[in-house]
Parts: structure tokens; C-alpha cells; sequence
């Protein structure tokens, strides 16, 4: 046990709140899939369990694999991928997968393993180690706005235009999070107004054209709609249905919740396991567990803030913030959905929620953060190895 814990580098306390808000995700995610059990098998919560574990198990393989490769990789990595999941992205437009009469063409099928997988999952990490390598690339110098649109907002605008028909959550939270990304980089903020005002109406000629011509552009157009008019709207409807389970769940909780396995909202919530696994936290658990929960993001964010301010690079910095920061955004994300501070977005609770393709991706992100850390440690020890191979006759007569 002890030679695998000397392999793993990096901050330790990352892989601490990893291990630990894996090791937690079993408690909510098998109690929590009762109703999938029912609905879709034979009542036996012990398969989605088993699942989800080799989900975990393949998820910190990945992990332990690419932190262990110097960051300076992910550099050319990023440019080789981008063209890649181009590909994959427009492989899974063109399915045009529908559901319930909505378009949601957002998981491909991997032939071998037989599994689903959201390409629109890794094409956010792959385009925020890209953005990242370009700012470092140009940190010490002034730019044209006019110069970085082939090779920085061309790759940017083209995946959230593959991703926006099916998934507009995580195009908005891709977009959102370059735009950070831009603002900690030193990217103009005189270029960065007119790229939201270019994105906004984007977004316009998007929606008006989908409504006009739905069978020429399909997409979820009237499901986002739908869900921000019932967000706005003070009125029960049925498409509240998940959103009132949710806070029925939370309010039953109380502060040490109903005891773990005994929610009763899961049976209702249709995402209990994955979307609306907060809720089910909450009611079994209480404000502890929530505020538990909550916790161990904060941590991660205060440590992803630490690892990127002692990275050796500029690069080593912005590929920290990038890759992190969203991944406690799309938690805090989730938990305010559950509470209706958000409308439903589909977004999962990092390492806890149940499915194979934000795990994975979760890991894969903090291995790059990971990866970076470990440098700064190997740097720290050189260094130190240095001071103590010189001579104490060399020390004293330099001193004098």
C-alpha cells in the first residue's frame, strides 16, 4: 500500500478530496437508484452500484495515467485533439438522436466496450488546455483582436456551435468558463465585451432560425424555453415535476436529513442518481451532508487556486484555472438547480453522480492539474538536492 501512495504526485490533498467525494458518491448513488432499478430492471439496486464503481475504477486509472505525464505535453496534445473532436462532435450532430419528439443528439456509442460517451465532456477539457497554450503564447506581448480569431476564437465558436443544438448547459458553461479563463489570461476586456455582444447574437439568429425552420435545425429550442419560462414562473405546472421532488426532498432533510437509504423523493425523481443527486444528499443526510458536499468542492477550488499559483509557467497556471475551475462550477451549478436558484440544466455533480463520461473527464482534468503539481514538487527537490550536495567550505566562502 505504501509504494502506491509513493507513486502518486501532486497535491496531496487533491487526491485526498477526490478519493473522498468518490468513496462518498456510493451512499447517494445506490440509494438513489432505486427508481432506475424498478423502472428499468428488477429491482435490484447492486448492478447500478457495480457500475458505477468501474466507472470510478476506470475514472482514477485515467487520473493516475495522465498525471503522471509532464504537462508541457498537454501543449501539442490539445492542437492534435482539436481536429479530433471536431469529428467526434459532428459524428454526434449527425445522429440526430430524439427523444421524446426533442432532439438530443448528445452521446456517441464506443463499438467495442459497448458504452455511451458525451463528446461534448472531453471537447471542453481538450478546448480549455488549447486556450490555455494560446494565452500563455501570448501573455508578454499586445495583441490585435483581428490576429487571434483563426487561431482562438474560430476553434472556440465552432464547438459550441456543434455542441449548442443538443446540450445549450454545457455550451453556455464552456463559453462562460473560456471567458474567465480569458479574463485571468490578460486577454483584452475591450475584446472580450465584443465577443459576448458576437456570441449573444449568435445565439439570436440561432433560436429565431430553429424556430422558423424546425425540421431544417433541430434542437431543444422549446425545452429551453420551456424550462426558464417555469423558472420564472411562480406557478406549479407539470413541467415542474422534477424541480418540486427536488425541493420536497431538501425540506424533508431537515439539518441530519432521514437517514441514509431512506429517502422517499428518489423513487419520484426521474434523475435521482445523476441530475438531481444533490436532493437526494440533502434528504438523507441533511444540512450536514449538504454543506459536507459543498465543502469538499470549496477545498478542491482553494487547492486548484494554490497548485496554479506556484506553477513554474504561465501555462502551467492557466491550464490549472481552466481545466479546474469548472469542474467546482458545474458542482455549485448543480446544487443551485436542486434549489431552484438555476433552471434545470442536466449538468452532474462531479465524482459523485452517477455516469461514466463526467467521471472520467473529471479525472482526466484533475490529472492534468495533478501533473502540474508534481512538477513544482520535483523542481522543489531538485532544488533542494542542490543545496544539500554543495560544500559547507564553498557556503562560507561565498558568504565572506
Amino acid at each position: 500500500m505504501s509504494s502506491i501512495f509513493s507513486n502518486l504526485k501532486g497535491d496531496k490533498v487533491i487526491w485526498a478530496t477526490a478519493g473522498l467525494l468518490a468513496i462518498f458518491s456510493f451512499l447517494p448513488v445506490y440509494s438513489a437508484s432505486s427508481n432506475l432499478a424498478y423502472l428499468h430492471g428488477d429491482g435490484s439496486t447492486f448492478n447500478y452500484l457495480v457500475v458505477h464503481f468501474f466507472h470510478l475504477l476506470l475514472g482514477f486509472c485515467l487520473l493516475f495515467a495522465v498525471h503522471r505525464v509532464p504537462y508541457n505535453y498537454f501543449r501539442g496534445l490539445s492542437i492534435l485533439m482539436l481536429p479530433v473532436i471536431i469529428v467526434l462532435l459532428i459524428y454526434t450532430v449527425a445522429q440526430g438522436t430524439f427523444i421524446g419528439g426533442a432532439y438530443a443528439s448528445r452521446w456517441i456509442q464506443i463499438p467495442v466496450l459497448g458504452v455511451s460517451f458525451q463528446s461534448s465532456t472531453l471537447a471542453s477539457v481538450v478546448l480549455m488546455v488549447y486556450v490555455a497554450r494560446y494565452l500563455s503564447k501570448i501573455t508578454e506581448r499586445t495583441v490585435t483582436f483581428k490576429e487571434t480569431i483563426l487561431p482562438l476564437w474560430l476553434p472556440v465558436f465552432l464547438i459550441l456551435a456543434l455542441i449548442l443544438p443538443a446540450n445549450f448547459s454545457t455550451a453556455a458553461l464552456i463559453f462562460a468558463m473560456t471567458l474567465v479563463l480569458m479574463f485571468l489570461g490578460g486577454y483584452p476586456l475591450k475584446y472580450l465585451g465584443a465577443i459576448v455582444g458576437v456570441g449573444v447574437v449568435f445565439l439570436a439568429i440561432f433560436i429565431l432560425t430553429a424556430k422558423a425552420f424546425p425540421g431544417v435545425l433541430p434542437s431543444r429550442v422549446d425545452t429551453w424555453a420551456s424550462r426558464i419560462e417555469n423558472f420564472a414562473n411562480d406557478d406549479d405546472t407539470e413541467a415542474d415535476y422534477q424541480i418540486e421532488r427536488a425541493k420536497i426532498a431538501i425540506a424533508r432533510g431537515g439539518v441530519t436529513g432521514t437517514g441514509i437509504g431512506k429517502s422517499v423523493q428518489r423513487n419520484f425523481l426521474p434523475q435521482s442518481s445523476s441530475d438531481f443527486i444533490y436532493a437526494i444528499i440533502v434528504e438523507e443526510m441533511g444540512l450536514i451532508g449538504a454543506f459536507g458536499v459543498m465543502l469538499a468542492y470549496l477545498m478542491l477550488l482553494f487547492r486548484i487556486v494554490i497548485v496554479a499559483t506556484k506553477a513554474n509557467s504561465t501555462f502551467g497556471k492557466l491550464v490549472v484555472m481552466g481545466v479546474g475551475i469548472p469542474i467546482v462550477f458545474q458542482a455549485l451549478v448543480n446544487m443551485a438547480v436542486a434549489v431552484e436558484l438555476f433552471p434545470v440544466t442536466g449538468q452532474t455533480l462531479p465524482l459523485i453522480s452517477s455516469g461514466g463520461t463526467s467521471i472520467w473527464m473529471t479525472c482526466m482534468a484533475l490529472g492534468i492539474i495533478l501533473s502540474v503539481s508534481a512538477k513544482r514538487e520535483e523542481i522543489k527537490e531538485a532544488e533542494s538536492q542542490e543545496t544539500d550536495d554543495e560544500n559547507p567550505l564553498d557556503i562560507l566562502s561565498e558568504a565572506i
